[in-house]
């Protein structure tokens, strides 16, 4: 059959998202990373509150209202933000802005595999710098790798690990091209790449309120950088790239930050615990600032406890690709679900 598309499409791999089971389907979810506890009362009374009127216009196409709030939240000035349909739209428009066939995309592996996919959907050259067993930052190959952009997740996924920032500072010092500094994990992590922004032009930090504001079904993502970087990527990013229900409902989460930083503790709190029974279990951990776990099973069958796990109605995230065959990422749950993972994992040993 004749092919209708580029040949970069053609030779690609797609992202494969985690499994999605249907709303009220008895499964204990601990696959995709998402919060286990619910948004914000503020951000659930403006959707329920929701005037008509925001549906029948088209929203602003800068998001100035969730814009504002992020910037009394992080104090930071508005012209510094720039707002996106989820972190993934973001990473995308930081690709089409910087990246083409002679410009490379540059990242340390394993990480978010989204980034492979976006440098093969441009299509533009990318290099994957691998990892040391102990997860350092591997600076002297990034910077040598010269690349158009480069992308570094902190905290990591699926590590769970955290770039120290003095290393992205080092870094970022020694770039010619754009250091995105992934955040999606930040609310669960002890410190923020934030200051660098205003310390280098060539850095831009994206956050999500898919995981520490429990909002992955909202599409609401955001990057904070100097004007001048953000110029370009207003250029790329779609006219009406954020739904007017997605700024409002944004804002009011954003805006409460006790609630959010409530359900951090606890899942920070769960995090250590479920790190603890594991191990117990036998399993090696690596740290994580992050909502979920990297955890390696005693005899390396990781595979086959994911597959006997989903049978039993407990969904977990296990990747194929080199050097994590032997290891499941585990999103830490409420104490209730992980409680009943362990106990099916003392069954399945």
């Amino acid at each position: 059959m004749t092919s209708y598309f580029r040949p970069s499409v053609d030779a690609m791999v797609g992202y494969v998202p985690g499994e999605q089971p249907k709303p009220g389907t008895n499964i204990i979810k601990l696959n995709t990373n998402e919060n286990p506890y619910p948004p914000s009362p503020d951000a659930i009374a403006v959707l329920r509150n929701l005037d008509s009127e925001w549906l029948r216009r088209y929203p602003d196409s800068y998001a100035n209202d969730f814009r504002k709030a992020v910037s009394e939240v992080l104090e930071i000035p508005v012209d510094w933000i720039i707002v996106s349909n989820g972190s993934d739209d973001l990473l995308n428009i930081v690709m089409r802005a910087c990246a083409e066939l002679g410009r490379k995309v540059v990242y340390p592996m394993p990480t978010y595999v989204l980034y492979r996919t976006l440098a093969q959907m441009q299509p533009a050259e990318y290099v994957e710098i691998p990892y040391p067993d102990d997860y350092h930052l591997p600076i002297e190959e990034l910077v040598a790798a010269n690349g158009a952009v480069t992308f570094v997740a902190s905290p990591n996924s699926p590590s769970g690990h955290a770039v120290p920032v003095d290393h992205l500072r080092q870094l970022a010092a020694r770039l010619s091209g754009v250091l995105v500094v992934d955040e999606a994990y930040v609310d669960f992590a002890d410190e923020t790449a934030l200051p660098l922004v205003k310390e280098f032009e060539n850095v831009i930090v994206i956050r999500t309120l898919s995981k520490g504001y429990s909002l992955a079904g909202l599409r609401l993502g955001f990057g904070i950088a100097n004007p001048q970087l953000l110029s370009g990527l207003f250029k790329v990013k779609d006219s009406y790239n954020i739904d007017a229900i997605a700024c409002l409902v944004g804002a009011a989460a954003i805006r409460d930050q006790a609630y959010k930083n409530e359900c951090v503790q606890k899942v920070k709190a769960s995090r250590a615990k479920l790190a603890v029974d594991l191990k117990q279990l036998g399993f090696k951990l690596w740290d994580s600032q992050t909502n979920f776990l990297l955890a390696q099973p005693p005899k390396g069958n990781a595979e086959e406890i994911y597959l006997a796990l989903k049978e039993r109605g407990i969904l977990v995230r296990y990747f194929k690709h080199p050097g994590l065959e032997d290891k499941l990422r585990i999103t830490v749950g409420t104490d209730e679900q992980n409680q009943i993972l362990i106990e099916m994992l003392v069954n399945l040993s």
